[in-house]
Parts: structure tokens; sequence; C-alpha cells
């Protein structure tokens, strides 16, 4: 569709009532604007062109487009401190630090902001003490599990609730010749109270309070506590739901956060409930 410039809000609003799934605004010649409207069912160009007097209206075919391949065909190596991340078709020879992904399934790549943050984190407290007995809490793609792994975490268990995650978590650890416990459970309640040296929980602010205090349980003295998946703004109700945690190290980038308890005694819990 073709309209004048000032007309493009009608025009707009004219399209979405005829049931658009989406538009698309291209500058046109002489003070004119094209829109590219797309519709899951065949619309009707007379009716807009009744509602739309002196609009130019015409069907343009979509092509078909391999959205999969073209996302893979952009997908290139990048680092991460000292973590290289590349996609399953271009990874080098293994390497310590080497992290493959297969960024043509769902539970993330390593690209995004939360998860840079796990990974710098990670080696930060390798830097400092073994890691020890691990869990990937809502591991997704178990992409963190694997790095504690390669940083000399173990045992390594991935856990979710989701199975097409664990489904992942599994199918990344054989790429990665990784040795992963992958577990479906929901949370930290299937778990024995204390038994982790790390606890990696890289999920939604809402979840980490709501689940604060099974979380918690589950760091052995000495041992340490990552949360993240946090918007700047989740910090405060995040930071005070894991107040009896201490003072944690607060990690950002760009608009999200992590942040980093350590652990020199056990983390208290109300609900802990005997071990299991």
């Amino acid at each position: 569709m073709i309209v004048d410039a000032d007309r493009e809000d009608e025009a707009t609003a004219a399209l979405w009532e005829s049931g658009t799934c989406g538009v698309e605004v291209r500058p046109a010649a002489a003070g004119r604007v094209e829109l590219l409207a797309y519709f899951e069912l065949d619309p009707d160009p007379p009716a807009l062109e009744r509602a739309l007097p002196g609009a130019l209206v015409a069907p343009v075919p979509v092509p078909e487009v391999d959205w999969l391949a073209r996302f893979r065909g952009g997908f290139r190596p990048f680092r991460v401190g000292g973590f290289l991340v590349a996609p399953r078709w271009e990874a080098p020879a293994p390497r310590h630090q080497l992290l493959v992904v297969d960024p043509g399934r769902a539970f993330g790549t390593g690209t995004h902001e939360t998860t840079k943050l796990c990974l710098e984190v990670l080696e930060e407290l390798a830097s400092r003490r073994p890691l020890g007995r691990t869990l990937d809490l809502g591991a997704g793609t178990a992409l963190l599990a694997v790095a504690a792994e390669r940083l000399g975490a173990a045992p390594v268990v991935a856990s979710d609730i989701d199975p097409e995650a664990t489904a992942a978590s599994r199918h990344h650890a054989a790429l990665n010749d990784a040795r992963l416990q992958v577990v479906r459970a929901d949370g930290g309640r299937p778990f024995r109270a204390g038994s982790f040296d790390l606890v990696l929980a890289n999920l939604m602010a809402l979840l980490l309070i709501d689940r604060a205090q099974e979380i918690r349980a589950l760091v052995a003295p000495g041992g340490a506590l990552v949360v993240s998946g946090l918007l700047l703004d989740d910090v405060p109700p995040v930071r005070d739901a894991y107040a009896a945690c201490g003072t944690p190290r607060e990690r950002t980038l760009g608009e999200w956060a992590a942040l980093v308890f350590d652990a020199p005694h056990a983390f208290p819990s109300a609900d802990a409930g005997p071990p299991r």
C-alpha cells in the first residue's frame, strides 16, 4: 500500500482493522510512504481502497525464507572472558574453554547478557577456589553447566522442569563431551539441603524471589550462590529476598545484573526441612 506520508497513521489503523499481523513502513517517492502489511488470511484490497481513497493497494507475494538457515548463517564464534562460544558447524578443535552451542535450538545461545555475566562470574570463582559440586538450576541448554565442568567443577547437575530444556541440556552435553547429570526437576525441592558448593540460578526475578528459601538452602557451607536473569530494577527486591545470605557482589552488563553470594556458613532457610 502506498499513501501520502501524512496519512501513515490512518493507513496503519485501517490495516490493523483488516486483520494484519504486522506492518512495515518504508519511504516512497514524492512525500509518500509504502506500507507492507502481512496477513495470515487473504485481505480484501477493494475494501482497503474504499477505506483509504487515493491509496494504491496491491498484493505482494511473500518469499519463502528459511529463517533458521539465515539465523545460523549470521551466528559467528564470539568470546566471553576466556571462553570461546562457537556454533557446532564452526567449532574449532576442542580446547579447554570452548563452548559449543546449537543455535537452532531453544533456551539460549550464550549471547544474552545474563549468560555472559554468569560465564564471567564462573571464571572469577574458579580463579579463587575449586568450584566443587555444582548445580545449574533452570539449565536450559546447560551452557553454564558445561562451562562449570570446563573449569573443573564436579559433579555437575543440570536441572530444569521443562522436558524440552532437559533434552537441550543432554544435546549440549554431548556436543561438548561434558560429564553432566541432567535432571528434570521442579526448582530446588528434589535436592538435599546443603548439597552443592556452587548453585547457579539464571532465572526470572519473580521465580527467584518466590523460591528464595529453597534455593539458598541448597548451598553448602563455604559455597557460593549466583542469581542472575535480573533487570537492573529487579536487583533491590531480589537482594532483599536473599538478605539472609549477606551482602552480594553485584555484576552488571547493559540493563542486566547478577548477584554473587558467598557462604562462609550454610545459608539459613526457614522451611528447608529435613535433607532428602
